[in-house]
């Protein structure tokens, strides 16, 4: 099964490692230095055109962090939505 992320992007669900909410987690000082040294790794997709809303981590050899305009709630309906399919 695939999450569709926003802007023609999808990601198999089993790679998935967490799915976050940008405001809240981005005060984290733990969290600015996670996208800090993702960003040096180039490894964030920045697949929004608009405000960010959330931030996708992925566990594939690549360990990509996508940046989406999607709410985690409507990422969340979509994961479960995913599994009626």
């Amino acid at each position: 099964m695939y999450l569709h992320l926003g802007q023609e992007t999808t990601v198999k669900k089993r790679e998935v490692i967490g799915i976050f909410d940008i405001d809240k987690c981005s005060v984290s000082p733990v969290t600015r230095q996670y996208f800090k040294k993702s960003e040096e790794k180039k490894r964030v997709v920045n697949i929004s055109d608009e405000l960010p809303k959330s931030f996708i981590v992925t566990g594939t050899k690549d360990k990509k962090m996508y940046i989406s305009q999607l709410s985690p709630i409507t990422l969340k309906k979509r994961w479960e939505e995913a599994d009626i399919y």
